[in-house]
Protein backbone atom coordinates (compact mmCIF):
# COMPACT_ATOMS: atom_id res chain seq x y z
CA UNK A 1 0.00 0.00 0.00
CA UNK A 2 1.37 3.33 -1.00
CA UNK A 3 2.06 6.04 1.51
CA UNK A 4 -0.57 8.83 1.60
CA UNK A 5 0.29 12.33 2.67
CA UNK A 6 -2.13 14.88 4.07
CA UNK A 7 -1.42 18.29 2.60
CA UNK A 8 -2.06 21.66 4.20
CA UNK A 9 -5.42 23.24 3.28
CA UNK A 10 -5.25 26.96 2.73
CA UNK A 11 -8.67 28.51 3.37
CA UNK A 12 -7.70 31.69 1.56
CA UNK A 13 -7.21 29.75 -1.63
CA UNK A 14 -10.74 28.34 -1.61
CA UNK A 15 -13.10 29.96 -4.12
CA UNK A 16 -15.87 31.90 -2.43
CA UNK A 17 -19.30 31.92 -3.99
CA UNK A 18 -20.87 35.27 -4.44
CA UNK A 19 -24.60 35.54 -3.84
CA UNK A 20 -26.70 35.99 -6.91
CA UNK A 21 -28.92 39.06 -6.63
CA UNK A 22 -32.62 38.50 -7.02
CA UNK A 23 -33.92 39.46 -10.45
CA UNK A 24 -35.51 42.86 -10.67
CA UNK A 25 -38.99 43.29 -12.01
CA UNK A 26 -39.30 45.28 -15.16
CA UNK A 27 -35.85 44.66 -16.66
CA UNK A 28 -32.72 46.44 -15.47
CA UNK A 29 -34.58 49.42 -14.01
CA UNK A 30 -35.41 49.53 -10.31
CA UNK A 31 -39.12 49.82 -9.68
CA UNK A 32 -39.88 52.43 -7.06
CA UNK A 33 -42.71 51.87 -4.64
CA UNK A 34 -45.47 54.40 -4.89
CA UNK A 35 -46.05 56.43 -1.71
CA UNK A 36 -48.93 55.04 0.35
CA UNK A 37 -51.93 57.32 0.65
CA UNK A 38 -52.40 58.82 4.11
CA UNK A 39 -55.34 57.38 6.01
CA UNK A 40 -57.93 59.41 7.89
CA UNK A 41 -59.00 58.74 11.45
CA UNK A 42 -62.57 57.81 10.59
CA UNK A 43 -61.27 54.80 8.63
CA UNK A 44 -59.90 53.20 11.83
CA UNK A 45 -62.48 54.59 14.28
CA UNK A 46 -62.93 52.04 17.13
CA UNK A 47 -66.59 52.76 17.86
CA UNK A 48 -69.64 51.10 16.31
CA UNK A 49 -70.45 53.88 13.87
CA UNK A 50 -70.75 54.29 10.13
CA UNK A 51 -69.23 57.16 8.19
CA UNK A 52 -70.26 58.58 4.83
CA UNK A 53 -69.05 61.36 2.53
CA UNK A 54 -65.45 61.06 3.62
CA UNK A 55 -66.24 61.09 7.34
CA UNK A 56 -68.49 64.16 7.23
CA UNK A 57 -71.61 62.15 8.16
CA UNK A 58 -71.68 59.87 11.21
CA UNK A 59 -74.53 57.55 12.20
CA UNK A 60 -74.89 54.58 14.50
CA UNK A 61 -74.32 51.13 13.06
CA UNK A 62 -77.82 50.09 14.14
CA UNK A 63 -79.76 52.81 12.34
CA UNK A 64 -82.43 50.68 10.67
CA UNK A 65 -85.34 52.61 12.25
CA UNK A 66 -84.25 55.94 10.74
CA UNK A 67 -85.64 55.10 7.25
CA UNK A 68 -88.95 54.19 8.91
CA UNK A 69 -89.06 57.60 10.60
CA UNK A 70 -88.34 59.36 7.31
CA UNK A 71 -90.88 57.20 5.48
CA UNK A 72 -93.70 57.97 7.91
CA UNK A 73 -93.03 61.71 7.75
CA UNK A 74 -92.77 61.75 3.94
CA UNK A 75 -95.86 59.58 3.32
CA UNK A 76 -98.09 61.45 5.79
CA UNK A 77 -97.02 64.87 4.52
CA UNK A 78 -97.25 63.77 0.89
CA UNK A 79 -100.86 62.60 1.28
CA UNK A 80 -101.75 65.81 3.07
CA UNK A 81 -100.25 68.12 0.42
CA UNK A 82 -101.70 66.07 -2.44
CA UNK A 83 -105.34 65.58 -1.37
CA UNK A 84 -106.20 67.91 1.52
CA UNK A 85 -104.36 71.12 0.69
CA UNK A 86 -106.12 71.81 -2.68
CA UNK A 87 -109.57 71.52 -1.08
CA UNK A 88 -108.61 73.68 1.92
CA UNK A 89 -107.01 76.33 -0.30
CA UNK A 90 -110.22 76.51 -2.35
CA UNK A 91 -112.57 76.74 0.61
CA UNK A 92 -110.47 78.38 3.35
CA UNK A 93 -107.12 80.11 2.73
CA UNK A 94 -103.90 79.71 0.75
CA UNK A 95 -101.77 80.00 3.91
CA UNK A 96 -102.37 76.36 4.84
CA UNK A 97 -99.81 74.81 2.41
CA UNK A 98 -97.32 77.55 3.29
CA UNK A 99 -97.51 76.79 7.01
CA UNK A 100 -97.39 73.06 6.39
CA UNK A 101 -94.41 73.42 4.04
CA UNK A 102 -92.43 75.47 6.54
CA UNK A 103 -93.06 72.95 9.31
CA UNK A 104 -92.23 70.03 7.02
CA UNK A 105 -88.89 71.52 5.91
CA UNK A 106 -87.98 72.39 9.50
CA UNK A 107 -88.75 68.82 10.65
CA UNK A 108 -86.63 67.22 7.91
CA UNK A 109 -83.66 69.55 8.49
CA UNK A 110 -83.59 69.04 12.25
CA UNK A 111 -84.01 65.27 11.87
CA UNK A 112 -81.02 65.04 9.52
CA UNK A 113 -78.96 67.27 11.78
CA UNK A 114 -79.74 65.07 14.78
CA UNK A 115 -78.94 61.88 12.90
CA UNK A 116 -75.75 62.98 11.10
CA UNK A 117 -74.07 65.10 13.79
CA UNK A 118 -71.42 63.94 16.21
CA UNK A 119 -73.32 63.76 19.54
CA UNK A 120 -70.19 64.58 21.56
CA UNK A 121 -68.08 61.43 21.36
CA UNK A 122 -64.94 61.51 23.49
CA UNK A 123 -61.76 60.03 21.97
CA UNK A 124 -60.35 56.99 23.69
CA UNK A 125 -57.16 57.26 25.70
CA UNK A 126 -53.90 56.47 23.98
CA UNK A 127 -51.56 53.78 25.31
CA UNK A 128 -49.42 56.33 27.14
CA UNK A 129 -52.45 58.06 28.67
CA UNK A 130 -53.97 54.74 29.75
CA UNK A 131 -50.66 53.65 31.33
CA UNK A 132 -50.41 56.95 33.19
CA UNK A 133 -53.97 56.58 34.53
CA UNK A 134 -53.23 53.02 35.65
CA UNK A 135 -50.16 54.27 37.53
CA UNK A 136 -52.26 56.91 39.28
CA UNK A 137 -54.84 54.30 40.26
CA UNK A 138 -52.19 51.90 41.58
CA UNK A 139 -50.43 54.62 43.55
CA UNK A 140 -53.69 55.73 45.18
CA UNK A 141 -54.84 52.19 45.95
CA UNK A 142 -54.34 50.33 49.23
CA UNK A 143 -51.79 47.60 49.82
CA UNK A 144 -54.42 44.98 50.64
CA UNK A 145 -55.61 42.23 48.34
CA UNK A 146 -58.54 44.32 47.15
CA UNK A 147 -58.11 46.14 43.80
CA UNK A 148 -57.85 49.93 43.94
CA UNK A 149 -61.11 51.88 43.48
CA UNK A 150 -62.08 52.96 39.98
CA UNK A 151 -63.85 56.18 40.93
CA UNK A 152 -62.91 59.76 41.58
CA UNK A 153 -64.73 62.49 43.43
CA UNK A 154 -64.83 66.09 42.23
CA UNK A 155 -66.61 69.12 43.67
CA UNK A 156 -69.03 70.99 41.37
CA UNK A 157 -70.95 73.92 42.85
CA UNK A 158 -70.46 72.56 46.39
CA UNK A 159 -71.80 69.19 45.31
CA UNK A 160 -69.71 65.99 45.28
CA UNK A 161 -69.84 64.23 41.89
CA UNK A 162 -68.33 60.80 41.31
CA UNK A 163 -66.39 60.09 38.13
CA UNK A 164 -66.45 56.48 36.99
CA UNK A 165 -63.68 54.72 35.12
CA UNK A 166 -64.51 53.42 31.64
CA UNK A 167 -62.76 50.11 30.97
CA UNK A 168 -63.41 50.39 27.22
CA UNK A 169 -62.13 53.94 26.67
CA UNK A 170 -59.44 53.59 29.41
CA UNK A 171 -60.22 56.89 31.12
CA UNK A 172 -62.28 58.51 33.85
CA UNK A 173 -65.53 59.79 32.37
CA UNK A 174 -66.06 63.55 32.70
CA UNK A 175 -69.17 64.74 34.55
CA UNK A 176 -72.49 63.84 32.86
CA UNK A 177 -70.70 61.48 30.47
CA UNK A 178 -71.87 57.91 29.92
CA UNK A 179 -70.79 55.02 27.70
CA UNK A 180 -73.37 54.00 25.09
CA UNK A 181 -73.44 50.23 24.70
CA UNK A 182 -74.96 50.40 21.21
CA UNK A 183 -72.43 52.84 19.75
CA UNK A 184 -69.56 51.71 22.03
CA UNK A 185 -68.52 55.32 22.72
CA UNK A 186 -68.36 57.65 25.70
CA UNK A 187 -70.70 60.54 24.91
CA UNK A 188 -70.42 63.89 26.67
CA UNK A 189 -73.64 65.01 28.41
CA UNK A 190 -75.25 61.75 27.35
CA UNK A 191 -79.05 61.97 27.20
CA UNK A 192 -80.11 58.69 25.57
CA UNK A 193 -79.71 56.59 22.44
CA UNK A 194 -82.66 57.23 20.14
CA UNK A 195 -83.29 54.50 17.54
CA UNK A 196 -85.83 56.72 15.72
CA UNK A 197 -83.06 59.12 14.69
CA UNK A 198 -80.37 56.44 14.46
CA UNK A 199 -77.86 58.18 16.73
CA UNK A 200 -77.02 59.02 20.31
CA UNK A 201 -78.36 62.27 21.73
CA UNK A 202 -75.69 64.20 23.58
CA UNK A 203 -74.08 67.55 24.08
CA UNK A 204 -73.60 68.48 20.41
CA UNK A 205 -76.95 67.40 18.90
CA UNK A 206 -79.44 67.72 21.79
CA UNK A 207 -80.63 71.12 20.57
CA UNK A 208 -81.39 69.62 17.14
CA UNK A 209 -83.24 66.72 18.75
CA UNK A 210 -85.35 69.04 20.89
CA UNK A 211 -86.30 71.28 17.97
CA UNK A 212 -87.07 68.16 15.91
CA UNK A 213 -89.60 66.71 18.35
CA UNK A 214 -91.19 70.12 19.01
CA UNK A 215 -91.56 70.93 15.31
CA UNK A 216 -92.80 67.39 14.60
CA UNK A 217 -95.47 67.75 17.28
CA UNK A 218 -96.63 71.00 15.65
CA UNK A 219 -96.65 69.38 12.19
CA UNK A 220 -98.67 66.33 13.26
CA UNK A 221 -101.13 68.50 15.18
CA UNK A 222 -101.48 70.80 12.16
CA UNK A 223 -102.09 67.89 9.74
CA UNK A 224 -104.57 66.27 12.14
CA UNK A 225 -106.51 69.53 12.47
CA UNK A 226 -106.56 70.12 8.70
CA UNK A 227 -107.78 66.58 7.93
CA UNK A 228 -110.62 66.82 10.45
CA UNK A 229 -111.54 70.25 9.04
CA UNK A 230 -111.60 68.76 5.54
CA UNK A 231 -113.98 66.03 6.66
CA UNK A 232 -116.20 68.53 8.51
CA UNK A 233 -116.51 70.76 5.44
CA UNK A 234 -117.44 67.81 3.23
CA UNK A 235 -120.05 66.67 5.76
CA UNK A 236 -121.75 70.09 5.84
CA UNK A 237 -123.68 69.47 2.62
CA UNK A 238 -126.18 67.27 4.45
CA UNK A 239 -124.57 64.02 3.35
CA UNK A 240 -123.01 63.34 6.74
CA UNK A 241 -119.60 62.26 7.95
CA UNK A 242 -120.03 58.66 6.79
CA UNK A 243 -120.47 59.73 3.17
CA UNK A 244 -117.38 61.94 3.40
CA UNK A 245 -115.32 59.03 4.70
CA UNK A 246 -116.59 56.74 1.93
CA UNK A 247 -115.01 58.92 -0.75
CA UNK A 248 -111.50 57.86 0.30
CA UNK A 249 -111.69 55.67 3.40
CA UNK A 250 -108.11 54.35 3.31
CA UNK A 251 -106.48 57.74 3.08
CA UNK A 252 -108.58 59.37 5.77
CA UNK A 253 -108.23 56.47 8.18
CA UNK A 254 -104.46 56.34 7.64
CA UNK A 255 -103.99 60.06 8.26
CA UNK A 256 -106.34 60.18 11.23
CA UNK A 257 -104.87 57.14 12.97
CA UNK A 258 -101.23 58.11 12.35
CA UNK A 259 -101.72 61.72 13.35
CA UNK A 260 -103.91 60.90 16.37
CA UNK A 261 -101.41 58.56 17.97
CA UNK A 262 -98.43 60.66 16.87
CA UNK A 263 -99.87 63.82 18.37
CA UNK A 264 -100.27 62.34 21.84
CA UNK A 265 -96.97 60.48 21.91
CA UNK A 266 -94.89 63.28 20.40
CA UNK A 267 -96.62 65.97 22.44
CA UNK A 268 -95.91 63.99 25.60
CA UNK A 269 -92.27 63.53 24.59
CA UNK A 270 -91.93 67.24 23.83
CA UNK A 271 -93.42 68.16 27.19
CA UNK A 272 -91.04 65.81 29.01
CA UNK A 273 -87.96 67.23 27.30
CA UNK A 274 -89.21 70.76 27.89
CA UNK A 275 -89.20 69.95 31.61
CA UNK A 276 -85.66 68.56 31.28
CA UNK A 277 -84.43 71.67 29.46
CA UNK A 278 -86.01 73.97 32.03
CA UNK A 279 -84.36 71.99 34.84
CA UNK A 280 -81.03 71.46 33.02
CA UNK A 281 -81.32 67.68 33.37
CA UNK A 282 -80.77 64.77 31.03
CA UNK A 283 -82.92 61.73 30.45
CA UNK A 284 -80.19 59.52 31.86
CA UNK A 285 -80.01 61.57 35.08
CA UNK A 286 -83.79 61.70 35.42
CA UNK A 287 -84.22 57.93 35.02
CA UNK A 288 -81.43 57.12 37.47
CA UNK A 289 -82.65 59.76 39.92
CA UNK A 290 -79.17 61.23 40.28
CA UNK A 291 -80.35 64.55 41.77
CA UNK A 292 -83.81 63.65 43.05
CA UNK A 293 -82.69 62.66 46.54
CA UNK A 294 -84.34 59.23 46.40
CA UNK A 295 -81.67 57.79 48.65
CA UNK A 296 -82.58 60.14 51.48
CA UNK A 297 -79.61 62.41 50.91
CA UNK A 298 -80.04 66.13 50.49
CA UNK A 299 -78.63 66.40 46.98
CA UNK A 300 -79.40 69.06 44.41
CA UNK A 301 -78.63 69.41 40.74
CA UNK A 302 -75.21 71.12 40.58
CA UNK A 303 -75.67 72.05 36.90
CA UNK A 304 -78.91 73.99 37.32
CA UNK A 305 -78.72 77.81 37.30
CA UNK A 306 -81.89 78.08 39.44
CA UNK A 307 -83.52 80.03 36.61
CA UNK A 308 -85.68 78.55 33.84
CA UNK A 309 -84.65 81.08 31.19
CA UNK A 310 -80.94 80.70 31.93
CA UNK A 311 -81.25 76.92 31.90
CA UNK A 312 -83.00 76.98 28.51
CA UNK A 313 -80.43 79.35 27.07
CA UNK A 314 -77.50 77.31 28.37
CA UNK A 315 -78.88 74.10 26.85
CA UNK A 316 -80.30 75.36 23.54
CA UNK A 317 -78.49 78.61 22.77
CA UNK A 318 -74.94 77.98 24.00
CA UNK A 319 -72.16 77.98 21.36
CA UNK A 320 -71.74 74.70 19.54
CA UNK A 321 -68.73 72.86 21.04
CA UNK A 322 -66.24 71.47 18.51
CA UNK A 323 -66.03 67.78 17.73
CA UNK A 324 -63.26 66.08 19.70
CA UNK A 325 -62.74 62.95 17.60
CA UNK A 326 -61.35 64.82 14.53
CA UNK A 327 -62.72 62.13 12.24
CA UNK A 328 -61.39 63.79 9.05
CA UNK A 329 -57.88 64.27 10.42
CA UNK A 330 -54.95 62.25 9.12
CA UNK A 331 -53.30 59.48 11.12
CA UNK A 332 -49.64 59.86 12.14
CA UNK A 333 -47.16 58.01 9.98
CA UNK A 334 -46.33 55.37 12.60
CA UNK A 335 -49.99 54.56 13.30
CA UNK A 336 -50.80 54.57 9.60
CA UNK A 337 -47.98 52.09 9.00
CA UNK A 338 -49.28 49.79 11.75
CA UNK A 339 -52.86 49.85 10.51
CA UNK A 340 -51.82 49.44 6.89
CA UNK A 341 -49.32 46.62 7.41
CA UNK A 342 -51.49 44.29 5.39
CA UNK A 343 -51.01 46.50 2.35
CA UNK A 344 -47.18 46.36 2.43
CA UNK A 345 -45.69 44.32 -0.43
CA UNK A 346 -43.20 41.72 0.77
CA UNK A 347 -39.86 41.46 -1.09
CA UNK A 348 -39.16 38.48 -3.34
CA UNK A 349 -37.38 35.68 -1.47
CA UNK A 350 -34.32 34.03 -2.94
CA UNK A 351 -34.34 30.39 -3.95
CA UNK A 352 -33.14 27.64 -1.63
CA UNK A 353 -29.87 27.08 -3.51
CA UNK A 354 -29.04 30.78 -3.40
CA UNK A 355 -29.70 30.88 0.33
CA UNK A 356 -27.36 27.91 0.87
CA UNK A 357 -24.57 29.55 -1.15
CA UNK A 358 -24.92 32.77 0.75
CA UNK A 359 -24.96 30.93 4.08
CA UNK A 360 -21.80 28.94 3.32
CA UNK A 361 -19.88 31.95 2.06
CA UNK A 362 -20.85 33.96 5.14
CA UNK A 363 -19.64 31.14 7.39
CA UNK A 364 -16.28 31.00 5.58
CA UNK A 365 -15.85 34.76 5.90
CA UNK A 366 -16.66 34.46 9.57
CA UNK A 367 -13.97 31.85 10.07
CA UNK A 368 -11.43 33.91 8.20
CA UNK A 369 -12.25 36.96 10.25
CA UNK A 370 -11.75 35.20 13.57
CA UNK A 371 -8.51 33.37 12.62
CA UNK A 372 -5.55 35.45 11.65
CA UNK A 373 -3.55 32.56 10.15
CA UNK A 374 -4.72 29.31 8.62
CA UNK A 375 -4.32 26.23 10.75
CA UNK A 376 -1.34 24.10 9.70
CA UNK A 377 -1.93 20.40 9.76
CA UNK A 378 0.86 17.89 10.38
CA UNK A 379 2.09 15.76 7.50
CA UNK A 380 1.62 12.19 8.60
CA UNK A 381 2.64 9.09 6.72
CA UNK A 382 0.93 5.74 6.68
CA UNK A 383 3.05 2.59 6.76
CA UNK A 384 2.31 -0.69 5.13
CA UNK A 385 0.35 -1.91 8.16
CA UNK A 386 -2.01 1.08 8.02
CA UNK A 387 -0.52 2.88 11.04
CA UNK A 388 0.33 6.55 11.15
CA UNK A 389 3.92 7.62 11.46
CA UNK A 390 5.17 10.93 12.86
Amino acid sequence: MKNCEYQQIDLLALPTATPTPAPLHGGDTVQRREPRKARRKWEVFPGKNRFYCGGRIIVARQSGVLPLTLGLILITSGLFFTFDCPFLVKHLTCCIPVIGGVLFVFVIITLLQTSFTDPGILPRATQDEAADIEKQIDSNGSTSYRPPPRTKEVLINQQVVKLKYCFTCKMFRPPRTSHCSLCDNCVERFDHHCPWVGNCVGKRNYRFFYTFIVSLSFLTAFIFGCVTTHLALRAQGGKGLVFALQESPGRYLFLLVICFFSVWSILGLSGFHTYLVASNLTTNEDIKGSWSGKGGEGVTNPYSHRNIIINCCSVLCAPMPPSLIDRRGFLPEDESAQTGCAEIELPTLATKSEMNVVGRSSCLHGLLGTRKQPKIQRQNKVDNNGNFEE
